[in-house]
């Protein structure tokens, strides 16, 4: 993982004059006129956010909300442009420059979908419900971290310095304006405290009770045709209750040739293109082996569920790496992209190896993504919780440094999370929280998981080699540890810096109601960013329920979970 970009956050407080009292923009009306200058001055870059916005002095913030997605939407699809001119001349670069230059691609593809789903959220709208809100300030969050991400892939590769080169400026003046996007958004549609969502009365009834998968029983409704053909090949007897998760469609995948598909990648291309959750799952099961393949699910193959045999019978195997010249980003085994996608009882694994560095198991930039019961394993950088809203039960995740990074606004509920022996001079940092902005709604929450060794690391004095709670990846970087187990595994100093000073009076880092030996924060760091007696009101907004706005969407999958503290 590279640096951050460097950025300065000027003060919130500033003052418009456009009355005889000087007043606070924080208390200023969104639909209130206010000169460019003062609603620039709340953004990171108010001389930059000055130059674009029109000089109107009937203008308020959600004009110039509107102008600047608009400027954020031309400038995204010139660097869309300019990143396919250099994948034209493709024969001219090495394999890892090509390889950096598609994820650029497909992240640039993904940030003008984003843009245009939000650019028509408040083009017409002053006021926005709690889930649309919510919606906007999550695909503008996910905008700026897939500027980052690109620039991270082209700085792993030194040949790729003259691409890097030629793509730096753009990126930069691209993250700029879409920071300022953000933060104009964010003053003029977002509210400060959010309202809970409840689900809709039908969807409690339709989608509720999945907690016996891992006992063997899955309760689906679906036609008779699609339950028989699960039936005779899973071998379970599924019980025809109301109660249930909709189906539309069930594939079968057995690598002995004898059901619908021998890979899983054949079963997803299959599956039926963006489809709404309303229609129901496309559900593939995959029977018990080692699969030895690369998936990936694009942004078009939405609401998939994917149900294997169980931990270590299902078991998706790959081994690429950074050192063997992929980008972090493309070395994930398993990576999803499509909204809604639901995991269970599989294992996900990337058997590159400590001495490999940076391998991917799974990446997920998929909005809504859940999984249940799945074990991802790996070393170095394990689970790439990349960008929007993901939940996790019951899963375990294997690894030794920074196995859990990424920018999504995340949950880990009821997890073991396990450090495993790294390299001779390494130590092991389980998270690494990627965010770049403070506007952003991102963030890691641990809560009510295990925190320890994995046999590996245990049989050799585990406690003699260094393992913290996590690190700074980026400038703003935000993980909560709250009703967890925490094993001795865990150094006292509990968090560890990424490099000097960088990043620690600007993250957030907090830890609440942990148990253990290793939860004692009397010798924790005290960086100013450490919030060493985090309060219970304070804990509650990264639970599902609020951090998530879970409720709004978990039950359509079936996944238990708790909603707030426990």
């Amino acid at each position: 993982m590279a640096s951050t970009l460097c950025s300065i956050l000027f003060p919130f407080s500033l003052f418009l004059i456009f009355s005889a009292l000087s007043t606070s923009l924080a208390d200023v009306l969104p639909s209130t006129p206010v000169a460019p200058g003062a609603a620039c001055n709340s953004t990171p870059y108010p001389g930059f956010c000055k130059s674009i916005l029109p000089n109107s002095p009937s203008a308020n913030l959600y004009d110039y909300g509107r102008f600047s997605l608009k400027r954020s939407l031309s400038m995204a699809n010139r660097f869309s442009l300019l990143v396919n001119q250099y994948l034209r001349r493709r024969s001219s670069f090495s394999i890892a420059t090509v390889r950096a230059l598609e994820d650029c691609r497909l992240l640039s593809d993904l940030t003008m979908d984003y843009l245009l789903t939000t650019f028509g959220a408040l083009n017409s709208s002053t006021s926005l419900v709690t889930i649309e809100a919510e919606e906007v300030q999550t695909l503008l969050s996910a905008i700026i971290t897939n500027q980052q991400t690109c620039m991270d892939g082209l700085q792993t590769t030194s040949s790729a310095v003259n691409v890097e080169n030629g793509l730096a400026t753009p990126l930069f003046n691209g993250t700029r304006l879409f920071r300022v996007s953000l933060a104009l958004v964010t003053r003029a549609w977002i509210p400060k405290k959010k309202k809970k969502v409840r689900p809709h009365p039908t969807e409690r009834v339709l989608f509720s009770g999945m907690e016996v998968v891992r006992k063997g029983r899955l309760n689906l409704r679906m036609s008779d045709k699609n339950r028989q053909i699960l039936e005779s090949t899973s071998g379970r007897k599924l019980l025809q209750s109301s109660d249930s998760i909709l189906v539309s469609d069930v594939v079968v995948v057995n690598q002995d040739g004898t059901t619908n598909f021998t890979t899983i990648s054949d079963a997803i291309a299959v599956a039926p293109n963006n489809t709404d959750i309303s229609d129901g799952y496309f559900l593939i099961f995959v029977k018990a082996g080692v699969y030895q393949e690369y998936v990936s699910i694009a942004k078009n193959k939405k609401n998939l569920m994917m149900v294997g045999d169980g931990i270590n019978q299902t078991i998706i195997t790959g081994n690429r790496s950074v050192v063997d010249g992929w980008t972090t980003f493309n070395s994930a085994t398993f990576a999803v992209v499509g909204q809604g996608f639901v995991g269970m009882n599989m294992t996900i694994q990337n058997t590159a190896g400590a001495i490999k560095h940076q391998a991917v198991a799974l990446r997920s930039g998929a909005d809504f993504s859940t999984f249940y019961g799945c074990s991802f394993e790996g070393y170095q950088d394990t689970l790439y919780t990349h960008s929007l809203r993901q939940f996790y039960r019951e899963c375990d995740i294997f690894g030794t440094v920074d196995f859990i990074f990424g920018n999504a606004a995340v949950v880990f509920q009821n997890c073991n999370i396990y450090a495993r022996l790294p390299m001779q001079n390494q130590f092991n940092a389980m998270t690494a929280q990627g965010r770049t902005d403070p506007n952003q709604n991102t963030g890691t929450s641990i809560q009510n998981c295990v925190i320890t060794a994995a046999p590996d690391l245990a049989s050799n004095n585990g406690t003699a080699i260094k393992s913290y709670l996590g690190r700074p990846w980026k400038e703003y970087s935000r993980t909560v540890v709250m009703q967890s187990f925490i094993d001795s595994l865990i150094d006292p100093a509990g968090w560890r810096e990424w490099s000097g000073d960088f990043a620690l009076s600007t993250l957030y880092y907090a830890e609440y109601n942990n148990t253990g030996p290793g939860s004692n924060t009397s010798s924790r760091v005290t960086w100013p960013g450490y919030v060493s007696a985090m309060n219970a009101a304070d804990a509650s907004n990264f639970t599902v329920s609020n951090f998530l706005v879970g409720d709004a969407w978990i039950s359509s999958t079936g996944v238990p979970y708790t909603a707030g503290l426990m």
